[in-house]
């Protein structure tokens, strides 16, 4: 699973406001968590990708919500001679039933992100 077209900026540390889900556990018997890949989709300003862990409740209620960690992401410039560089963001985390993984950014960015979440259900 994942999100195709990550723009849009929040500043909240907490895993309230705009926040884009890459990966929903399975209700019954949870998940594990692999990897999360990041690709820019053109030209992008430098911006950093923040990783929540969001306990199956609403997002907009801070408790629910926890800060797995934060990844810094280069700024980029689209060109047809040369790859753009994504990142491959290790998780390697068994995760509780219904339990779900949101990101978020920092700073707005232009052409966007292609989120990617890789794992699987028990």
């Amino acid at each position: 699973t994942g999100a195709s077209a990550v723009t849009a900026a929040n500043t909240a540390k907490d895993g309230t406001g705009t926040t884009d889900i890459i990966f929903t556990c399975d209700a019954t018997n949870g998940s594990y968590l692999e990897k999360i890949k990041v690709r820019p989709k053109g030209t992008n300003v430098a911006t950093v990708l923040r990783v929540f862990l969001n306990n199956g409740g609403s997002s907009a209620v801070a408790a629910n919500n926890f800060l797995f960690d934060e990844y810094s992401l280069a700024a980029t410039t689209l060109t047809e001679t040369a790859a753009l560089i994504g990142m491959t963001i290790p998780i390697n985390q068994a995760l509780p039933p219904g339990w779900r993984v949101m990101v978020t950014l920092g700073t707005a960015v232009a052409a966007g992100l292609a989120i990617t979440a890789h794992g699987g259900d028990y």
